[in-house]
């Protein structure tokens, strides 16, 4: 659960007074890095002397400590090597008292916890979910449903699904009959709980419960947007940063109306582009923040590609109208220049005119913003296990990994096990945006917890678990899954969109760059003009300019490929994109653009076949051997036989079997073909009601090359 120099430090007091009450109660520990279990703390918790307001102990110097510290070990016989651990000079201030009540409260809290920890719903136990896998049959699919296949085929049938026991069944059909048997059928590659990423979650309506909307802010440098949380929170954020610009990803929760809204601010500095995209990820709402007096920068656009990327709402928040030279108006018509269009010129995207500095106009932000949250209807479960992504982490030499985290349902409470990427571990400690201990946090709430058995990454995800066994379990088959993906590319390129797509809306994401605006549009326009059926190319960015590591980041984070035409990356920009296994293409001529994507496109389709005659045979006589059964000793008359291909067996012109061939002789040898003119032996599967004078048609099925219509 923590450790005891952990508990030390979380009750104010020293380790040496909690080895001795420890002792005092029974409780096995011999040194400030053994464990404390669940139970130990609540009864240290439950010691008056370590939960009193009252006066603590205070050590004036070293000598008085080194001596309390002498007679425990002495009473105890505690190995020696933690003495010199223990003994270094360090004075106990008493505490305010403001400060000792809310340590109070807190220790109060999580005893509570602990007395009435309840198991919550465990993220893989769901009977109503039924499994579908691919080419899943009607047999299948009933013992899925725990019902009967006739019944089930009597329900398909009804629904206009003519089938069998052993014929698949579609996706789409398959989901309407399982609500018919009070089912919510999932594609299995959505229930593996190792892949928790792709992992879907069903939850009752029941269990749903509002939650506060995530906002991220974002939007070009020293335009405001910490100025906005601090006159949000009240308090001098930007005062402790660097330069007055942010430097790490922080979030902060506020109420306003007794509504919650949870903010993340990501850095608006070029060199941060990276830290955006991620805060992007995990967003409900973006606000886009720009200072009227100053205008639509180049880290504007790319927050606005993050954010359309990201697929999330988008407000405008004009800022610094309190300045003499504002023109908010000014930067209504350049956001629409980038297809920001204001609601009041009946567009999409509410604008708000404000001052983050004086505070003006905020409420009306609060107001569209809670506004934009309830057409969202955002709600969770608070009472499951949590399931989130880390925000940042670090980490501590005295704690070791250390991640802020913002929990998206679920409930994380101090004690669950955790997987957080590939990193295991159990919460030991959290706190709030505030730095303050807390035992619990629910949906759309940011904290920072310890306990990690290493540092994740920002932007992984994490789950907690009922059990360690089963944490320990998964985080084991991802850290696996994690190796074996090194290997391969995560990301688009020309060369494997065919294998990247797999059913449904297909599309190709390009990030463009160009040398000047003619060719940005001319490019983009035959690109956008390539046309095939369920296949499309979308340009999430285009602009003129080098390749830049920003290019990079937005095209990792969305599965892109980035479009060079006359320009080309840096050495840092190569590099960045290797490691991110970004494919990155150069070109001078316009055709050759869309004659490569054409040749990517191809690729993507679904194929289509036709039937191409091989030849025919004739059965000539039959011959019968008890281990292979029965043979169509046959002559070739036209075309030729091959031992791949498909045969039709006709008779009198009916067509009594369609098969593939099972063997193919030529006098005593396997072969794989026999031409016209030649005698042969055939058998097939499944087969073998055979008569003299049947015909034997060998056909293949041979892909159509699908064309590129270009409008």
């Amino acid at each position: 659960m923590m450790s005891v120099k952990e508990y030390a430090e979380d009750t104010g007091n020293n380790v040496a007074q909690i080895l001795k009450v420890c002792l005092e109660l029974g409780i096995n520990v011999k040194s400030g890095d053994d464990e404390l279990s669940e139970d130990d703390i609540v009864m240290l918790d439950n010691a008056t002397n370590l939960i009193s307001t009252d006066e603590e102990t205070t050590y004036e110097d070293e000598d008085e400590l080194d001596e309390a510290v002498e007679n425990i070990m002495e009473s105890n016989n505690l190995e020696k090597k933690y003495k010199e651990e223990s003994t270094k000079p360090k004075k106990i201030a008493k505490p305010h008292q403001e400060t000792n009540m809310k340590k109070t409260e807190y220790l109060k809290s999580r005893k509570e916890m602990y007395k009435n920890k309840e198991k919550l719903q465990n993220n893989e136990e769901d009977s109503s979910i039924a499994l579908y896998h691919d080419n899943m049959t009607v047999k299948e699919l009933a013992e899925e449903l725990d019902c009967s296949p006739a019944a089930l085929i009597t329900k398909l049938m009804a629904n206009g699904v003519m089938v069998n026991m052993t014929m698949p069944v579609s996706f789409e059909a398959a989901e309407i009959v399982a609500l018919e048997y009070g089912k919510t059928l999932k594609k299995d590659t959505t229930q593996d709980i190792t892949n928790f990423e792709e992992y879907e979650i069903v939850d009752k309506e029941e269990d749903l419960v509002k939650r506060p909307p995530v906002i991220t802010i974002m939007g070009h440098v020293d335009h405001g947007k910490t100025t906005l949380l601090d006159t949000i929170r009240n308090s001098k954020i930007v005062d402790t940063e660097s330069g007055g610009i942010t430097q790490a990803i922080g979030a902060y929760q506020i109420e306003y109306n007794n509504e919650l809204m949870t903010f993340i601010d990501t850095p608006g500095h070029a060199a941060f582009t990276e830290m955006r995209a991620r805060g992007a990820s995990v967003t409900d709402i973006v606000i886009i923040i720009v200072a009227a007096d100053d205008g639509v920068m180049p880290q504007t656009k790319e927050a606005v590609d993050h954010a359309l990327a990201a697929n999330v709402p988008i407000i405008v928040a004009v800022n610094k109208i309190d300045k003499p030279d504002a023109k908010p108006d000014k930067i209504m018509e350049e956001m629409a220049a980038i297809g920001i269009t204001p609601e009041e010129w009946s567009g999409k995207y509410p604008f708000v005119k404000l001052s983050a500095k004086t505070g003006e106009n905020l409420e009306e932000l609060f107001a569209t913003i809670l506004a934009t949250a309830e057409m969202l209807d955002l709600k969770a479960n608070p009472n499951r296990y949590a399931l989130g992504s880390v925000i940042e982490s670090k980490l501590d030499k005295h704690v070791g990994g250390v991640a802020s985290i913002l929990i998206q349902n679920g409930t994380l409470r101090i004690g669950d096990p955790v997987v957080v990427g590939t990193v295991y571990g159990k919460v030991r400690t959290m706190k709030n945006d505030m730095g303050q201990p807390i035992v619990s946090a629910g949906p759309s709430t940011p904290v920072e917890i310890t306990g990690l058995s290493s540092n994740p990454q920002a932007g992984d995800k994490f789950m907690s678990f009922e059990s360690e066994s089963e944490a320990k379990s998964v985080a084991g088959k991802r850290a696996l899954q994690e190796r074996d993906k090194k290997f391969k590319s995560k990301t688009l390129s020309l060369d494997s969109l065919f294998e990247a797509i797999d059913g449904g809306q297909k599309e190709i994401n390009v990030v463009l760059k160009t040398d000047v605006r003619g060719s940005e549009e001319a490019v983009k326009n035959a690109l956008e003009k390539i046309d095939v059926e369920g296949v499309k190319v979308k340009v999430i960015r285009s602009d003129i300019g080098n390749i830049t590591e920003s290019d990079v980041v937005l095209a990792s984070a969305s599965n892109a490929i980035i479009i060079g035409f006359n320009v080309s990356p840096t050495a840092l920009t190569k590099d960045l994109a290797e490691s991110k296994n970004v494919e990155i293409r150069l070109y001078t001529i316009i055709y050759k653009v869309v004659e490569e994507m054409e040749s990517a496109m191809k690729g993507m389709l679904d194929p289509e076949f036709e039937e191409k005659i091989l030849g025919n045979a004739e059965v000539r006589k039959i011959f019968t051997f008890s281990k292979v059964g029965k043979i169509a000793g046959s002559y070739v008359t036209d075309g030729l036989i091959k031992s791949s291909g498909q045969i039709r067996v006709i008779r009198d012109g009916i067509v009594l079997h369609d098969g593939k061939v099972n063997a193919l002789q030529r006098e005593k040898d396997t072969v794989k073909e026999v031409k016209k003119g030649f005698e042969c032996g055939i058998t097939l599967e499944n087969y073998s009601d055979f008569k003299e004078g049947d015909i034997l048609e060998c056909y293949e099925m041979v892909e159509v090359k699908r064309w590129i219509i270009l409008n």
